[in-house]
């Protein structure tokens, strides 16, 4: 193998090209790595924090579920005729039926001075005077609705009920990276409490309605929050997001694992989360050990009603992705780096032989024309070696033109495929763009759940005591039912939204897609805005029933005939026709107006979250109706002209 000279022009060629590609590409690994880097903690962070508004949104939305329910307990005429009378028969069969229906651990029913007339949970033990008890002590100086987070005594729970006592107790499981604890068993019970202030007919204060729910090894708030956040998803068999509820250091309530898959209830919180929460007051953001892995999580403490730090809510999102994203991208600007130098290194091999080899035969034609040796093979006259001589640089320079037209080559398939890279980021960018677009979906389903669901919960709990207190025959009766069945309705349907908005699958069953259009019509025929509109049903009476979300597809069918009849204000016609597709794999359902037509730059924004060219509209009709069509296995299609009206074709699948 023949070694370079160091200090030959070949050499230095090489070396001053690798140096030219190696600087950059460090520089470009470093910065990129920390660029990607600091992005990804960011979102990853910000992500955490947005979770850790919405448990706590959902945290404080059970507070005041319950204090909703026992207000309209503590309402009815009677409880308050029962508690006059101190009728404990009919509290305690009453009672025994709210603690069912409501889902409630605790009510209880006391006396203006703090005594306990009877226990729900637990009738035989009354008597006995509460008026030491923070939330009832306030309730009666107040005589107004107290509600929050207590911790209560296993004394005072073991009164409430002996099994809430032994949900309560749990043996403490040491735990890596938290403080020590010099007990072994943790005997306080967490609750979500409302006290409600009774007062008569002649408004006068003579007791205290008492509710609760307890959290010690109850899962339904940290489900209903990381349902919110990730639903069950995993990476690697781990869990993506967790959340969890703790009394000081100690996880009562929580979906974190452990290795075995149980829960891990009865393990404690790392240390440095415990001084930054439990003693200091303050949210902590960040790479947290949980039980027996690494996760990014938000911690923020749990105040009971006197403001006392008595726990910690926490979420959080799975740390593996997020290192094996930035490896990953390490690795990918590592190779590239590392491609790039082998590529110069080669080139200017290439190049440094072509422009040195030429150079070389002159050097030993001058050294030999210097020493004298004339006796050369070249002929004499000097134009003829003038010629050869010029004819070498010639041939040099054909070289070098072939190398620079590889070059261009080689530069126009980069330029091809930087190209292909930028579409493909574009790409991307705008399916992030559609994802935060659903995240606002998501908050706006939650933020309408919150606001809707509170006086739903207020008509319903009313209603259905209502009927409860109504004879049969009484003529009143049908009127409340009917109030009860469509307030479950409107409930529902707010359910529905939000499951939509976390992804949740449709609850299918066997459907005619026709007699679901022709109920439609029935619901719209009728409306103002169809009064100028001639509907034309083409339905083929063949298709078969199929399986999906009748409530979803209507949502669908009313979005976009809603829609047609708004596009057509001055009148029009509406055709909606159904058939199979040419394999019969699919029902096909066609509905096209005759308005204005969608303009083409505005066709594929159509069902974008949010996009609207109504004054009024939340653009979000379209947008759902995609994604319940892509939840049944479908597709949803638009055909528009301008001034050739409007055409969505909606497929279907038939599964039997």
């Amino acid at each position: 193998m023949k070694i370079l000279n160091v200090k030959s022009i070949q050499s230095q060629l090489i070396l001053y090209f690798t140096i030219a590609i190696i600087i950059p590409a460090i520089i470009t690994s470093i910065v990129g790595v920390k660029i990607i880097n600091d992005q990804v903690i960011q979102q990853a962070e910000n992500k955490v924090l947005s979770d850790l508004n919405s448990a706590r949104e959902v945290y404080q939305n059970s507070i005041q579920h319950i204090t909703n329910i026992t207000r309209m307990i503590a309402v009815r005429s009677l409880i308050i005729k029962a508690l006059e009378n101190r009728d404990i028969n009919f509290l305690k069969q009453d009672f025994n039926k709210i603690l069912k229906r409501e889902k409630l651990d605790i009510l209880t029913i006391l006396d203006e001075n703090g005594n306990v007339i009877c226990r729900g949970s637990n009738p035989n033990i009354f008597g006995d005077n509460l008026q030491s008890n923070l939330i009832i002590k306030n309730c009666i100086i107040k005589k107004q609705i107290i509600s929050g987070t207590v911790v209560s005594s296993i004394e005072e729970i073991r009164k409430d009920s002996p099994e809430l006592a032994e949900r309560a107790i749990m043996k403490i499981i040491p735990t890596p990276k938290a403080i020590s604890r010099t007990d072994t068993v943790e005997t306080s019970g967490m609750f979500l409490k409302a006290a409600v202030p009774i007062f008569n007919e002649s408004n006068k204060f003579i007791g205290i309605l008492l509710g609760g729910v307890l959290i010690n090894r109850n899962y339904e708030i940290v489900d209903k929050i990381k349902k919110l956040m990730y639903e069950q998803a995993t990476y690697k068999g781990k869990e993506l997001s967790t959340a969890t509820i703790f009394l000081k250091d100690l996880r009562i309530s929580t979906n974190v694992k452990n290795e075995d898959g149980s829960r891990a209830i009865a393990t404690q919180v790392s240390e440095d989360v415990y001084r930054t929460v439990i003693e200091k007051g303050e949210r902590w953001i960040g790479d947290a050990f949980v039980v027996n892995t690494w996760y990014i999580g938000a911690y923020e403490p749990i105040s009971d009603i006197n403001g006392q730090i008595v726990g910690i809510l926490y979420v959080g999102t799975l740390k593996l992705p997020f290192d094996h994203l930035l490896r990953n991208s390490l690795l990918t600007f590592l190779g590239i780096a590392f491609i790039g130098i082998i590529i110069v290194v080669i080139v200017s091999f290439r190049l440094s032989k072509k422009i040195s080899a030429p150079l070389k035969k002159l050097e030993i034609i001058a050294d030999e024309l210097a020493n004298g040796n004339y006796n050369l093979d070249f002929q004499c006259n000097g134009p003829i070696e003038i010629e050869h001589l010029a004819g070498s640089f010639k041939n040099m320079a054909m070289e070098l033109q072939k190398e620079k037209s590889k070059l261009e080559e080689w530069a126009s398939t980069l330029e091809k495929k930087v190209q292909e890279r930028t579409d493909e980021i574009k790409k991307i960018h705008s399916q992030l763009f559609r994802s935060e677009k659903l995240a606002s979906l998501g908050k706006l389903a939650a933020g309408v759940a919150h606001e809707i669901n509170n006086p739903l919960t207020g008509i319903l709990t009313n209603a259905s005591l209502m009927l409860e207190d109504l004879d049969q025959a009484d003529p009143k009766r049908e009127d409340v039912e009917i109030i009860v069945k469509e307030t479950i309705r409107c409930r529902e349907i707010v359910k529905r939204l939000l499951d939509f908005a976390k992804q949740t699958q449709p609850q299918k069953k066997l459907t005619n897609i026709n007699t679901s259009i022709e109920n439609i019509i029935l619901l719209i025929r009728n409306q103002a805005s169809f009064r100028n509109i001639q509907i034309e049903k083409n339905l083929d009476p063949n298709i078969p029933e199929i399986m999906v979300d009748p409530d979803q597809i209507q949502q669908v069918f009313i979005n976009i005939i809603i829609n047609a009849a708004e596009a057509m204000n001055k009148g029009g016609k509406l055709s909606i026709e159904t058939k199979l597709d040419k394999n019969s794999n699919y029902i096909t359902i066609i509905f096209k107006d005759t308005g204005p037509g969608i303009p083409d730059e505005l066709k594929e924004k159509i069902f974008d979250p949010f996009f609207t060219t109504k004054e009024s509209g939340t653009g979000l009709g379209l947008s759902i109706s995609h994604g319940i069509i892509e939840q049944h296995g479908g597709t949803i299609d638009l055909d528009s002209k301008a001034n050739e009206g409007t055409t969505f074709i909606i497929n279907l699948p038939i599964k039997h």
